[in-house]
């Protein structure tokens, strides 16, 4: 038995940060009232101690089955990423302490420590373990909305993302039939083996034409739990590339179009979710391709706006969240006029808004500039273009559109009041983070994994081209204002092709498939059924799913997907 599972836990003081928060979780409905929102504060801290007491190192490493595993292994890289998953968990317990639902609290503190999980695991096998634990917890964010559309946007969410899963899953274990080894490095193989566990990656950083389960499922979430889901999915991805897939040509690319796709679907939106949920593509886009450059420079700043973008993203979605919480209330043409009643939401939604859009003094401006840099130093005219393209882009619909047609503008007659004091709390945080950040940015690059980091955001010329820009984009903005403002209107995206495909597929598959595929979907034929009914569907002016979707059916395709998943690993 010793030789089949031996452990070497060097170091016996260090508690996984993520087995804290997550078995931490488990006791939260013990409690109540006051006492359990203390409790969840209280965990929240415990993980951010240790979480920034972790030192670099190897922890949990072990033997099974022949296998060299190592659960926990902290350096730069990893570390940047687990500290403001930190900070970010525990600004979302505060944005969320009025909320009385054990299960979304539960959820929220799984998902964030099994993005930690993600960001500490050592081998490839564990960090599949955690990445499939941030969907099966991340999904109840979206169903605990609890109405017809989020739980039909969280079960294509829960498909998508299970599809992403078993593309890992099966990209590992060739790439161990490859090499011998489990170790999460650069992936440095040819084949299937590095497209499979590539492409799995991609599917979280919602690259196009991966990404619509984003758009689409996001806004649909609850209020805090939309906070949560901004903060981590795409993040985690980013670093599993930053980790895996440095100076891979195609993610160049990739990351330019999708700052151009997210802006471009944004400005169209009307939905103030949908919007931001568009321009976390976009802004991953940015990270995407400083990691697909793969110079010092263009991954410091991938993970420098990584960082940043988490805690202004997050500020985005808290303003958004409280403006929904407070009016019930989500387009903007139903809005307007709010900055006479919200005015601390709107001075906080303000900040992070100039903060994405890069103005100076802000966290994006001295991590995207960066990236900008990186690609000029290289002398990639076309590139650098399109990101600064995408920039404007941010600041036309992020920083104009939404707070004008939402807090400003037009009266819209909503008589509210001002979101509650933890919200309050909660966005007041993260805006001093968004402006400690701008301020001081030594701050934040000393975490960076390259080191030391010489670059100064604050030359005359990173000054004037942002200004100059952004000021152009204002004065655009208002010129054309009767033009650009919100419509009620379909926008079509790439889920339109497999809506249309997937009832094509499966009758295909009805009609030509063998007798024994045949007697496997008559046993899945009322799961299927609906999906295809859901899929042929495309109902409402956002296109979202209007049927909803039984728990059975849910627990019946996890089920066929974890025994997939462990047939695979044993033959």
């Amino acid at each position: 038995m010793h030789e089949l599972f031996s452990i070497n836990w060097p170091g016996m003081d260090w508690l996984h940060p993520s087995l804290l928060l997550i078995l931490g979780s488990l006791l939260i409905p013990v409690f109540r009232g006051a006492v359990q929102q203390v409790y969840r504060l209280t965990l929240a801290a415990a993980f951010m101690v240790a979480v920034f007491s972790t030192v670099p190192g190897v922890y949990a490493s072990f033997q099974f089955l022949g296998m060299d595993m190592m659960m926990g292994r902290a350096d730069q890289l990893s570390l940047v990423f687990a500290y403001v998953f930190a900070i970010m968990a525990m600004i979302g317990t505060i944005y969320a302490l009025h909320v009385k639902d054990n299960v979304q609290h539960m959820a929220g503190f799984i998902y964030a420590g099994s993005a930690v999980g993600v960001t500490f695991a050592g081998d490839l096998l564990t960090l599949y373990v955690f990445w499939e634990l941030m969907l099966l917890s991340s999904v109840w964010l979206i169903w605990r909305n609890r109405n017809p559309i989020s739980f039909a946007s969280g079960f294509r969410y829960l498909l998508v993302h299970a599809v992403s899963g078993v593309l890992l899953l099966a990209g590992i274990v060739l790439y161990y039939s490859q090499t011998g080894s489990l170790a999460f490095e650069r992936i440095d193989v040819e084949g299937a083996a590095f497209w499979l566990i590539l492409v799995g990656f991609m599917v979280n950083a919602a690259v196009p034409p991966l990404h619509a389960w984003l758009t689409d499922a996001y806004p649909e979430a609850t209020v805090t739990g939309a906070v949560f889901l901004s903060a981590f999915t795409t993040k985690t991805a980013v670093y599993t590339l930053m980790r895996g897939f440095p100076e891979t040509e195609v993610l160049i690319w990739m990351g330019a179009v999708m700052t151009i796709w997210g802006v471009t679907y944004a400005v169209l939106a009307n939905n103030i979710r949908r919007l931001l949920a568009y321009h976390i593509v976009s802004q991953v886009g940015y990270m995407v391709a400083g990691i697909g450059l793969g110079t010092a420079m263009a991954l410091n700043g991938s993970a420098a706006h990584a960082f940043a973008h988490i805690l202004y993203k997050a500020l985005l979605f808290m303003g958004a969240g409280a403006i929904i919480y407070m009016t019930g209330r989500a387009k903007l043409t139903q809005l307007g006029g709010l900055y006479r009643y919200m005015p601390l939401t709107f001075i906080f939604y303000m900040i992070a808004a100039f903060s994405i859009s890069a103005f100076p003094l802000t966290s994006g401006f001295v991590s995207k500039t960066m990236i900008l840099e990186a690609y000029a130093e290289n002398q990639m005219a076309i590139i650098w273009l399109m990101l600064s393209l995408a920039s404007a882009g941010t600041f036309l619909s992020v920083g104009l559109k939404l707070p004008w047609f939402a807090f400003m503008g037009k009266d819209s007659g909503l008589r509210t009041k001002e979101a509650p004091t933890n919200m309050l709390v909660a966005m007041g945080i993260a805006a001093f983070f968004c402006i400690y950040i701008g301020i001081r940015p030594e701050w934040l690059y000393q975490f960076l994994p390259f080191q030391p980091v010489e670059y100064n955001a604050y030359t005359m010329g990173h000054l004037l081209w942002e200004l100059q820009l952004l000021l152009f984009v204002g004065l655009i903005f208002f010129l054309l204002l009767k033009y650009v403002g919100p419509k009620e209107k379909i926008t079509i995206d790439t889920d339109w092709i497999y809506r249309k495909a997937a009832p094509r597929a499966v009758g295909f598959v009805h009609q030509h498939g063998t007798a024994a595929w045949h007697a496997f979907l008559a046993g899945l034929r009322w799961p299927l059924d609906r999906i295809v009914d859901a899929a042929s569907r495309h109902h409402g002016p956002q296109g979202t799913l209007a049927r909803t979707w039984p728990t059975g059916s849910m627990v019946l395709w996890v089920a066929v997907l974890l025994a997939a998943s462990l047939l695979i690993y044993y033959l």
